[in-house]
């Protein structure tokens, strides 16, 4: 049995992190959130010692530490421009970290933490759970059993639709989430960099606060991808049944069905983790580098679009 503590216990992702926790047989033996409705820790883990003050909680793991109690792992569920910090906390305190994605915003944060992560002895770990969807397994099959120079035509759609509060939040703030692409579309750029292979081109025609779309090509793909959070986006048919997310991949016109099978996967990725099979630093450096491009390079106003913005440019 390990012994976890788990920082950003208050967001919207924490609970598949206590979850899974949980399901592998573990304890959360001190958790950290500066808002404390936290009360979905009683699901889980009701002993757990909670703090609001990241000092407070560094002292206490401390403590812990001169005690006896040994922190095995560090899971971070805190907004993404913290990840780094946080990453570096665990390491100091004789920990893994097991950390969100993004892992980082910059390419260059992966070089330094690469390095502290060399010199502490521990790893860093990300949660990529898209690679373990058994539906994204069968199609990387399918490309590697493809004939090499063939490359598939790829349409990407994500809508996941977000009230006011969201640009209100540290999500609405680029400079603390990434913006659109990052927070959004990273796990989907991950999953296609993983199948398909090395980008050749990356280019981008929408880049606003709600919505992102651009062309990426890859050794074996053309993807033309949309991302939005704007509920108007939605087909009529999502929006005739009262959903409000829409996904869909489109690989040479054929769709390929991926909408459930989400709720194990942080428990699988934690499985792996502690068999020594997670998704380390250099697992996360491909899609940091292709959403690190996007916030920065020109917007095009020529090129492959996506159905979705073809009135828009």
């Amino acid at each position: 049995m390990k012994n976890f503590a788990l920082i950003g216990a208050a967001g919207y992702i924490a609970p598949r992190h206590f979850k899974a926790i949980k399901d592998t047989k573990n304890i959360l033996i001190a958790a950290l959130d500066k808002f404390d409705s936290v009360g979905i820790m009683d699901s889980y883990f009701p002993q757990a010692d909670f703090f609001t003050e990241f000092e407070r909680f560094d002292r206490h793991i401390e403590k812990l530490k001169r005690n006896g109690t040994h922190l095995d792992y560090v899971s971070i569920c805190t907004p993404n421009y913290l990840h780094d910090s946080h990453i570096r906390m665990a390491l100091r305190r004789g920990a893994d970290a097991i950390c969100e994605k993004p892992i980082v915003l910059n390419p260059w944060n992966i070089d330094a933490l690469a390095d502290i992560q060399e010199e502490s002895g521990h790893r860093i770990y990300t949660i990529l759970q898209l690679r373990l969807h058994p539906s994204i397994k069968a199609l990387k099959e399918k490309v590697e059993n493809s004939q090499k120079d063939q490359k598939f035509d790829v349409d990407l759609t994500y809508i996941t639709s977000r009230g006011g509060w969201y640009h209100v939040s540290w999500k609405g703030d680029p400079s603390k989430s990434g913006g659109i692409t990052t927070n959004v579309g990273i796990h989907f750029f991950d999953m296609l960099n993983w199948i398909f292979g090395d980008v050749q081109q990356n280019d981008i025609y929408v880049r606003e606060a709600s919505k992102a779309s651009g062309y990426l090509e890859f050794e074996n793909a053309r993807v033309r991808w949309f991302l939005s959070t704007d509920e108007n986006d939605l087909p009529e048919e999502m929006i005739e049944k009262g959903q409000r997310t829409y996904r869909s991949i489109l690989i040479d016109k054929e769709e390929i069905e991926f909408s459930g099978g989400f709720t194990e996967l942080h428990t699988e990725s934690y499985e792996e983790i502690l068999k020594g099979n997670g998704f380390g630093l250099e697992s996360a450096r491909s899609s940091i580098d292709i959403v690190h491009h996007l916030r920065n390079t020109k917007i095009k106003n020529q090129g492959e679009f996506h159905p979705y913005i073809r009135n828009e440019i």
